[in-house]
């Protein structure tokens, strides 16, 4: 299809379906975006963090440290990034996403991880997402966490690897619970194939999802990763938990 006629059917579903505020649903001057004033209430993640699980401190102790709570228990992952807290506007987006059949919302989504994730995107080979079961992918009808490791393996250049790890059991969700009840609830959850596990032998593996909250998820990925030959999984999500008490109040 000639550019003009993409374009000018671009501008006619523009003037049927306008673009609406992804946040708020008010007129937004382009597709998945933000208007102003919700723009101006997302809690962007940034440095000074722990460089490990990316978690900002509660106050300045500058930049490259490490938590003591990553250095009592040390994760299986190297590195965890995300872009935004799971509050206010970005919680809408995620569920935008993840409940309303809001593919669309995705390729913001992503841009915003690869700029929050650039250390830990270009320090991989691959990307991968965690999976769904088959049951809860029949019912949501797609894997919201593959469409943003499509994204940025777009925007990144890096090759992406759909259906290299299978959910093979199908878990609460895990909205509520706590700590030892999330490991226990993902504990055996995922497989790697043997014919599968020679896509990630020497090759340092990025691991994207939506939203990082204990990491128990993360954490049971990245050790059948690693156990399947992969040298290093790095995570990158949309959002982040800043405390489970916090994703309880937004649950």
């Amino acid at each position: 299809m000639p550019a003009a006629c993409r374009q000018a059917g671009l501008g006619l579903m523009q003037l049927v379906y306008p673009p609406v505020c992804a946040g708020c649903g008010k007129m937004a001057a382009r597709p998945a975006a933000l208007c102003p004033d919700c723009w101006g209430t997302v809690r962007f993640i940034e440095r000074p963090f722990c460089e490990i699980t990316g978690l900002p401190f509660d106050h300045d102790r500058g930049d490259g440290l490490v938590s003591p709570e990553a250095i009592a228990n040390p994760p299986a992952y190297a590195r965890a990034r995300a872009a935004v807290f799971h509050d206010g506007v970005a919680r809408k987006i995620v569920h935008g996403l993840k409940y309303s059949d809001r593919a669309d919302l995705a390729a913001m989504m992503a841009a915003w991880m690869a700029r929050a994730g650039r250390d830990v995107l270009d320090d991989s080979d691959v990307i991968i997402a965690v999976p769904l079961h088959r049951g809860r992918l029949f019912s949501r009808r797609y894997n919201q966490s593959a469409e943003l490791a499509r994204m940025l393996a777009r925007i990144s250049g890096k090759k992406f690897l759909p259906g290299a790890m299978r959910r093979i059991r199908a878990t609460r969700q895990q909205v509520g619970l706590g700590l030892r009840a999330r490991q226990d609830n993902v504990r055996g959850a995922f497989l790697v194939l043997p014919e599968q596990a020679q896509r990630f032998i020497g090759l340092k593996v990025l691991l994207v999802d939506d939203v990082l909250t204990t990491g128990s998820t993360v954490e049971a990925a990245t050790r059948v990763l690693l156990k399947r030959g992969a040298v290093q999984v790095n995570v990158l999500t949309f959002a982040r938990v800043a405390s489970q008490g916090e994703e309880t109040l937004y649950a």
